[in-house]
């Protein structure tokens, strides 16, 4: 669902991005006065950021011939709110896009509206009508509903902006300048492909959610004792209760290499041709994939330079993904200290 660079117009970029400006201010006001009430929350927001980066590493092959993954934001709405989510998902993809290579760099706005803002927020808002519908077990129906179906909304946002880019980015003949792939292709390979997907996210949010509700129910966002816990003791509880999540998912990642294959829609130029044609489409390369001006990251594909093969290929994978959450763990404490600071002042 990362929609790399060439498939959206500057003009559709810049606008995501306007329309995520407030999104991510009205997020940071929100979070800011979370972080006031519990000091915690800003640890918490760094290995939320480390735990969404990691399951989306996680390929997962589909029927087609392409590949999926799993998002988090849902769960990350739901043990932290969906403010936090948001800003959360958004460090883990503009961490994906410069230094690996995943999502374009003038797409983060587009990446941010589908799976930091649509995602966490339709499916958190689930997650409550589901509490307030079932009295037994709500939460947990909640949990596996909100995942389903955020994820679900989050790749028809995304299938609507690649689809509309043929119909108004076009040649003086015709031809489509970005993605060329209309909407009556978008929709139903973007949406079905996530309709099984979205089994996994939301079994993946259901289970995460459960065993945090066991053994540290104070730290889940507005839950009957959220108020009433001790900083101190809801950020240990909060670590000690993610750490074996973490290890156990970076230890694992490389499996997301088994599936090889690119996900719909994130194919090169040269792959794009192949697919024209699979779907009875003109095979005439779109203008913005000629020029091949990409950005290029570091860490490309999540391969470290000279680890390219075998058992090195794994550990690099391994290493791409323990440095992104040491610089999400390191960003969250330089922010706490900048704030604790400005409090002694």
């Amino acid at each position: 669902m990362h929609i790399p660079e060439n498939y959206l117009s500057p003009a559709t970029c810049a606008t995501m991005i306007a329309a995520m400006a407030p999104v991510w201010y009205v997020s940071a006001k929100k979070v800011k006065v979370q972080i006031e009430e519990k000091k915690e929350n800003l640890v918490q927001l760094g290995i939320g950021a480390s735990l969404v980066f990691l399951i989306m590493m996680f390929n997962i092959p589909v029927p087609g011939g392409t590949t999926a993954h799993g998002v988090g934001a849902v769960l990350l709405a739901i043990l932290l709110g969906p403010y936090s989510a948001c800003l959360a998902v958004t460090l883990a993809l503009v961490v994906q896009a410069f230094l690996f290579g995943d999502g374009g760099i003038l797409c983060i706005g587009a990446n941010a509206f589908n799976m930091a803002f649509i995602m966490p927020f339709v499916g958190y808002g689930i997650f409550l009508i589901c509490k307030k519908i079932f009295r037994k077990f709500g939460d947990k129906i909640g949990a596996f509903a909100g995942g389903y179906l955020g994820i679900i909304a989050a790749s028809l946002t995304c299938a609507i902006e690649l689809g509309i880019q043929p119909i108004l980015f076009k040649n003086s003949v015709g031809q489509p300048l970005y993605c060329p792939y209309p909407l009556k292709i978008t929709i139903p390979a973007m949406v079905g492909v996530h309709l099984i997907i979205g089994l996994v996210e939301g079994g993946i949010t259901l289970a995460v959610y459960a065993y945090i509700k066991k053994v540290a129910p104070q730290t889940i966002y507005h839950s009957e004792d959220y108020v009433k816990a001790s900083n101190v003791k809801s950020e240990r509880k909060w670590s000690k209760a993610l750490l074996p999540i973490i290890i156990v998912a970076l230890l694992l990642c490389p499996l997301g290499l088994i599936a090889s294959e690119p996900a719909w829609g994130e194919w090169d130029g040269t792959d794009i041709m192949t697919q024209l044609r699979k779907y009875n489409l003109p095979a005439v390369m779109p203008k913005a994939f000629t020029h091949n001006n990409g950005y290029h990251a570091i860490f490309d594909g999540y391969a470290i330079p000279g680890m390219s093969h075998g058992v090195s290929l794994a550990l690099g994978y391994i290493l791409c993904a323990a440095s992104a959450i040491i610089i999400f763990l390191l960003i969250a404490k330089i922010i706490q200290a900048i704030i604790h600071k400005d409090i002694r002042e």
